[in-house]
């Protein structure tokens, strides 16, 4: 084999371990928190989504070194199971990204370091003890939600006006990390279920009347029905039957929902420009998608 090719055999690997489609989901949150506080962008919203990323980032490399074992046996595919990265490499990684986060979060001002001290410790603990706990999609429902907060938190320095985002983003992350609990089995069609329930009533909370008695903003009512429809069919699909490729299909289609989510989120606001761009980072998403496994 080639020097090149080995190049880029290791830059898949790694592309893998970090779950790169997935990264497109990650700016939305520091945006949607953004914008439910009334912030415009800024310096420091910038560094807040570098915190997210490294933070969500050194949480993909954790869970594969966390998994080594069971992944061994499930998915001996992966770049660690399959000798593509070392054990270390993913832990040190796992680190280092850990590191930049914070650092970058101290920069964004005391704010933005409160919640981000917190973010890393809630995506340490679910990788390393609560994953296989009846508390770990809590857990990563936690984390999306502090990530959310965090963009309040570094434009503004409030997050209480992001609280209701953060939950309501938080219902839609602990929905589909119960039903990836089941990706590899299969066997469990209430998991599904009880996502495409929770869509449901997401969807009807986003495109309900605000406080004041006004429609919500235009651009929130198609944005919502885009979340909707990009996880009904994957979800009823593993209702009827729930086997392992089927079930995999609704995780990745609930991972991918959560852009269209953050951008209704950013829309229910009227920051429409902030949404739109939101929204611009699905199709990047799905094309990297077909390149790289997004789970």
């Amino acid at each position: 084999m080639s020097p090149a090719a080995r190049r880029a055999g290791r830059l898949r690997a790694w592309a893998e371990l970090l779950r790169l489609p997935a990264l497109v989901t990650v700016p939305g949150d520091v945006l949607a928190g953004a914008a439910s506080a009334g912030a415009r962008p800024g310096r420091r919203m910038l560094l807040a989504v570098g915190t997210s990323v490294c933070l969500y980032e050194a949480g993909m490399a954790l869970n594969d070194w966390a998994d080594r074992a069971e992944d061994a046996v499930d998915r001996p595919h992966r770049p660690l199971p399959s000798g593509r990265v070392r054990p270390a490499a993913a832990l040190a990684a796992a680190g280092a990204l850990t590191a930049a986060g914070l650092g970058l979060a101290a920069r964004a001002g005391r704010p933005a370091l409160t919640v981000a001290v917190p973010l890393a410790a809630t995506v340490w603990a679910y990788d390393l003890v609560l994953k296989h706990t009846p508390a770990g999609p809590a857990a990563m429902g936690a984390a999306r939600a502090l990530d959310l907060l965090l963009g309040a938190a570094a434009t503004t320095g409030r997050t209480r006006p992001a609280l209701p985002s953060a939950a309501l983003l938080a219902t839609h992350t602990l929905a589909v990390t119960t039903v990836s609990r089941t990706e590899t089995r299969g066997d469990a069609p209430l998991a599904p279920l009880a996502a495409l329930a929770a869509t449901a009533l997401l969807t009807r909370a986003l495109t309900r009347p605000t406080r004041a008695g006004t429609r919500p903003p235009s651009g929130a009512v198609p944005l919502s029905a885009l979340y909707a429809a990009t996880v009904a069919r994957p979800y009823a699909h593993a209702v009827l039957n729930a086997s392992p490729p089927l079930t995999q299909r609704a995780v990745g289609a609930g991972i991918r929902a959560t852009v269209p989510l953050q951008a209704a989120l950013v829309a229910r606001t009227g920051a429409r420009g902030a949404a739109l761009v939101t929204a611009a980072l699905a199709p990047l998403g799905a094309r990297l998608a077909r390149k790289v496994s997004i789970t």
